[in-house]
């Protein structure tokens, strides 16, 4: 590691990082990831943070070493070397908060709700759960893993999901008022990324609101400012509509979309100054980006503006016209650039192709724009697995079932 980092990772080596585990048991070997960002051999950097993903952020879970490696991914944020600092933020945004979070962008993250709920599976109410288990194991083997698990809840843990996540969650929320200085980096994807973090903590709104706010007024880089003004919607009061609403004639299509996008959000609230002459013409501006979307996005919904459109419109309170909303739904069907579970996939097939074609292969020609359009994004899509999970009904539908074959019939020839 270079001299120059060796003081801000100071206290790593202090942990038992043994007695803590991520997703392959034993985290003994976080410290040496850890310290690997700090070097100076870039393949090395990248391999360390693949490994922490796979680790202590794996498949969305958390574990009892992901916490504790927060505090030093946070030193490496603010202050470490320039091609580790914007990676090290992206993995404490995924240590707060998973994929299943993200998708909750539309109305905010519920933490109140979340704290409850890891609540009520306290380690002390779950111990002499884990106390009879150990008693009436009979095979050694059995018993000795009953008893690890045993004295892991004794020791405060939890191996309930909610319970785990919270505890990350509030480990990076202990770090947010030294990883506020980010907001001023000279670096915009740094901005960026604070800015979205930020979104997700509700708690801390009092100080990063107004920050926020100043942050989307006069940062240059559109998707920074963009990003800041959506968070401050998410976060923010009703009250909050005010300061947005301006940015509704803003001349970047992204910050209307932006800004519509929030003010959605906060008519959902009581005493909302949202009325529906300004619901109207969010909703209008949703239309717009959907029809015209902009090669510009900011990290909400995985990048995936029409995902997220989607998803805003289906949290309308009543009132917008219907047959608006209906268009702009339409619109964003059959775009899909990010599909976790493939379930918008399979929808769209389904209302886009509602019957078997009338041919084993119809012609590329023959298809309708939004046939088209969802063909080509899955011709293109970066994860293969998304085509062969919908492999089945692609081929009832008679239409080429691989991405080799959907690229050689859309004409797309190569994947993003």
């Amino acid at each position: 590691m270079i001299n120059e980092y060796e003081k801000l990772l100071a206290g790593l080596d202090d942990v038992d990082w043994s007695s803590l585990s991520h997703a392959y048991r034993s985290a003994e070997d976080v410290p040496g990831h850890i310290r690997t960002l700090c070097g100076s051999d870039d393949e090395a950097r990248e391999q360390a943070f693949r490994s922490l993903f796979g680790s202590i952020f794996h498949q969305g879970s958390r574990y009892s070493a992901s916490p504790v490696a927060v505090p030093f991914l946070a030193k490496i944020a603010v202050a470490g070397p320039a091609a580790a600092r914007e990676d090290a933020m992206w993995l404490l945004t995924r240590l707060a908060i998973d994929w299943h979070d993200e998708y909750d962008v539309t109305t905010g993250i519920n933490v109140t709700g979340w704290r409850a709920a890891a609540a009520e599976v306290s380690p002390e109410e779950l111990l002499p759960l884990y106390e009879e288990e150990v008693a009436a194991a009979t095979d050694a083997d059995k018993r000795a893993k009953a008893q690890e698990l045993r004295d892991w809840v004794a020791a405060g843990n939890s191996p309930d999901s909610r319970w785990s996540a919270l505890q990350s969650y509030d480990a990076v929320l202990a770090e947010l008022p030294g990883l506020l200085v980010l907001l001023d980096d000279g670096d915009a994807r740094l901005r960026t990324r604070i800015a979205y973090l930020l979104a997700w903590f509700p708690e801390l709104s009092a100080t990063s609101l107004p920050r926020l706010l100043v942050l989307a007024a006069h940062d240059e880089d559109p998707v920074a400012a963009a990003t800041a003004l959506l968070a401050a919607g998410i976060v923010g009061p009703a009250s909050t509509a005010e300061d947005i609403t301006p940015y509704l004639d803003a001349a970047d299509p992204l910050m209307r979309w932006a800004a519509a996008t929030a003010l959605i959000r906060l008519a959902a609230l009581d005493e909302t100054p949202v009325g529906p002459a300004l619901l109207d013409r969010a909703v209008a501006e949703l239309a717009t980006a959907a029809r015209h979307p902009f090669g510009r996005v900011t990290d909400y919904c995985e990048g995936d503006l029409h995902a997220h459109i989607e998803r805003t419109l289906h949290a309308l309170p009543p009132g917008p016209d219907t047959a608006v909303v209906r268009e702009t739904l339409d619109a964003c069907l059959p775009r899909i650039v990010w599909d976790y579970y493939g379930s918008r996939t399979r929808r769209a097939l389904e209302e886009l192709f509602p019957a078997p074609q009338p041919h084993p292969t119809p012609r590329y020609t023959d298809l309708t724009t939004a046939q088209q359009q969802l063909l080509n994004d899955l011709a293109g899509h970066r994860h293969a697995w998304l085509i062969r999970s919908s492999a089945d009904r692609l081929q009832e539908l008679g239409l080429p079932h691989t991405q080799e074959a959907l690229q050689a019939f859309s004409g797309t020839g190569r994947t993003a």
